[in-house]
């Protein structure tokens, strides 16, 4: 079936997914929203504190119809397209035109490392800035940080002290807090959400501080 799919449809409209459920939003400005969840396969980064390294490869084709059909069967109006690194597929983009033209709300998870410019402009862009706990740092793509609007969204992951302070010289540097709503999200397992938060209190930083509300509920399960 795969492979009849990958010689029928183009790759701007067809796309490898891992998974698609449907489950609580667990991050973001729509923490605890009932969200379709679209993990497309594949990502070209390899953070040290990844949680799905289990999509970094196998997956299934699907058209995009196809998808949103399957997207139809659940009684939600969000859809959250992630990854692994979304953008890396050429038919993420079409994909999430689709949903749009749906009626979704839709958000893109991307690591920042990919261009997010020509997307929809009725998508949320949630853009992951790479710490240097990470170890991606370096692939982050700062030519990105112009394009965020008020839409738009902005995680960095924090995994020790070192994380905070590179992190509050590049909401400065960046002047991010006056482009779009920012989260600071502790490192799963790595670093005390009450730490972050006195660090957050201290610094008076103009950031939310963000739990992963999906794990508190039901720990690191794939699909949910």
């Amino acid at each position: 079936m795969s492979a009849i799919l990958r010689n029928r449809f183009p790759a701007r409209e067809r796309l490898r997914l891992t998974e698609m459920f449907c489950s609580l939003q667990g991050e973001g400005l729509t923490a605890g929203v009932p969200t379709a969840f679209l993990r497309l396969t594949g990502c070209p980064l390899r953070c040290r504190y990844c949680d799905t390294t289990y999509a970094f490869t196998g997956g299934e084709w699907y058209a995009i119809d196809q998808v949103l059909e399957h997207v139809a069967g659940w009684p939600v109006r969000h859809v959250c397209v992630t990854g692994g690194e979304p953008l890396a597929q050429p038919g993420c983009s079409s994909l999430i035109t689709a949903l749009c033209d749906a009626g979704y709300s839709v958000s893109l998870e991307t690591s920042g490392a990919l261009d997010i410019g020509g997307l929809d402009e009725r998508v949320s862009r949630v853009v992951d800035i790479k710490t240097p706990g990470s170890g991606e740092a370096r692939r982050n793509l700062w030519e990105n940080i112009p394009l965020l609007t008020s839409r738009d969204q902005v995680k960095f992951v924090i995994c020790d002290r070192a994380d905070f302070d590179w992190a509050l010289e590049r909401l400065d540097i960046h002047e991010l807090p006056a482009r779009c709503p920012v989260f600071f999200s502790p490192s799963w397992n790595q670093l005390e959400p009450s730490l972050l938060a006195d660090w957050i209190l201290a610094a008076g930083a103009p950031v939310r501080l963000q739990v992963q509300l999906h794990k508190i509920l039901w720990g690191d399960v794939p699909g949910r």
